[in-house]
């Protein structure tokens, strides 16, 4: 019975780890002023809110209350990720800050969300973990992509160009 306890607080901390992620990218998508980056913020949002929708339902305790319940309440007051946007107040700055907070966060979930899975037993939340680190890792991927793009870096569609000459 502890096993399941730790699984289930595990489960519980991932989707409250989501939902501050959520808030983030829909708080970030408003504050960017480039309709590019608004719309990677607000896609990220969205396929947040879906992978969650998914992985919601393996949380057995009722203190989150429905999905929509919890996914539609206010951004908690102590969000590091939040507080970090704030602290962004050059309009310059926040698409750049924005873009190393999601990409330092996402990759944090994707490790914890690994070392999670690594210790389930159960083979269906392992597998739960597995795949919203998957996801997490290609939400990393997004962003960066993106990121190399704005900061004028070379963006992977551009590597066979800069390789052959």
């Amino acid at each position: 019975m502890p096993q399941e306890y730790k699984v289930q607080e595990a489960i519980r901390q991932a989707i409250v780890a989501k939902k501050n992620l959520l808030d983030f990218y829909r708080q970030a998508a408003e504050l960017i002023r480039n309709p590019k980056g608004r719309e990677v913020f607000l896609r990220l949002s969205e396929e947040v809110l879906e992978n969650t929708r998914r992985f919601f339902p393996y949380y057995r305790g009722n203190d989150l209350g429905s999905f929509e319940q919890f996914m539609n309440a206010p951004p908690a007051k102590d969000s590091a990720m939040l507080a970090e946007l704030r602290k962004a107040l050059d309009v310059n700055m926040h698409e750049r800050r924005a873009r190393e907070i999601a990409l330092a966060e996402e990759q944090d979930l994707e490790r914890n969300f690994r070392m999670t899975a690594a210790r389930i037993v159960d083979p269906a939340a392992r597998a739960v973990f597995e795949k919203v680190a998957e996801e997490t890792r290609n939400h990393y991927l997004i962003i960066e992509s993106e990121y190399s793009r704005t900061m004028a870096m070379v963006h992977e569609t551009d590597m066979d160009i800069y390789v052959r000459e």
